[in-house]
């Protein structure tokens, strides 16, 4: 209900404006098919409520409603049954009565589509039965040059204002939905790119790789004894550990480096353009600034890493055999000490750098 309430409310402020916008310059429309036919002082008085009065009513039993969303589409079912009512009241005048019929179905469509619209028509239509029982049959066909004029505002004014209000609609949908994929491409705790994000980028670097005929490297990246951290330390003490990880990737790597959080205490990182020994020496230096780190809760937590890395290699069918040299590497550094960069290449995993096992 919520969820409903809260959608209903904003339907019902972005329709309060266009309603009052609207009526207004339908009153000018209306008025000036009316007038000339010597109404009687009731018809006037309901002219000028539908169009002054209504569209705040119409808001506030939207905004006091249980369902705003449900009472706001009612509302719009009103407008429909008194446009018809007002294309009667005119005695179907051609330009006024297009005018007026389209303009509400042109909002119909915009708030629900084809099923409001047809469900509009069938209230314009009951409107017009009203106003013909009430005002008899009858039908002008010409349309004076001052009618004419009085349906220009309408007929100009207010599908600007319509489109206006789309597209911001349209614009605020999109960025919404750049923002719901960024959060679905990005890890909660640390900001990185989830698992599958990383993947999706790793094909992409695989492809230019083979592409371009160029290098690249990628790491993939365990923190050492996590399980022991979270165990002794608690779950809070190991998220800041995994938090104080990606902030040094962002602080030292390069801005076209793409790191990732591939699972737990694993990470990732591709390295584009970059020699192998190049990257070894800056996941070294990295193991390195994460080692030196300090945690004021807990002065004596003293984390390292395990590093494996693998260079693009020609000879791959795809990325996952990239992938796999990398964990290759990964596993030996583990099995040899931690806290270290293990580099696999050439098909051979090869250890080039140890810090302090």
């Amino acid at each position: 209900m919520q969820r409903i309430g809260g959608k209903g409310l904003s339907l019902a402020r972005r329709l309060y404006t266009s309603r009052m916008f609207g009526l207004v310059l339908g009153l000018l429309c209306v008025g000036a098919a009316v007038i000339p036919l010597n109404p009687p002082g009731w018809l006037l008085v309901l002219m000028l409520f539908n169009a002054f009065a209504w569209p705040h009513l119409a808001y506030q039993l939207a905004c006091r409603s249980q369902s705003p969303y449900h009472a706001e589409y009612r509302n719009l079912l009103v407008d429909s049954f008194m446009g018809g009512f007002w294309v009667a009241a005119m005695q179907f005048n051609p330009l006024p009565t297009a005018t007026a019929l389209s303009m509400m179905a042109m909002n119909n469509v915009a708030i629900g589509g084809v099923r409001f619209l047809l469900i509009g028509g069938v209230a314009q239509a009951l409107g017009m039965g009203l106003g013909l029982l009430v005002f008899f049959p009858a039908f002008i066909p010409r349309t004076s040059a001052l009618q004419m004029y009085a349906c220009m505002p309408l007929l100009t004014l207010y599908p600007l204002a319509l489109g206006w209000i789309c597209f911001r609609q349209t614009h605020a949908l999109g960025r919404s939905k750049r923002e719901l994929l960024a959060l679905s491409r990005t890890d909660s705790l640390t900001g990185l790119l989830n698992h599958g994000a990383w993947k999706d980028a790793l094909d992409i670097e695989f492809q230019r790789c083979q592409r371009q005929r160029r290098g690249g490297a990628i790491a993939l990246i365990d923190i050492d004894h996590f399980k022991s951290i979270n165990d002794t330390y608690g779950h809070v003490a190991g998220d800041r550990v995994l938090r104080q990880l990606s902030k040094i990737f962002k602080q030292n790597l390069r801005a076209t480096d793409v790191a990732g959080r591939y699972g737990g205490d694993e990470f990732c990182v591709i390295l584009p353009d970059v020699p192998l020994a190049h990257a070894v020496k800056a996941m070294d230096a990295l193991r390195d600034r994460f080692a030196g780190l300090g945690y004021e809760q807990n002065p004596e937590l003293k984390v390292s890493l395990s590093i494996g890395l693998a260079a693009f290699n020609p000879m791959h069918d795809d990325a996952t055999q990239w992938l796999n040299d990398a964990d290759l590497a990964l596993y030996a550094a583990k099995t040899t000490g931690r806290n270290r960069v293990i580099c696999h290449a050439d098909g051979l995993v090869q250890r080039v750098a140890m810090g302090e096992a």
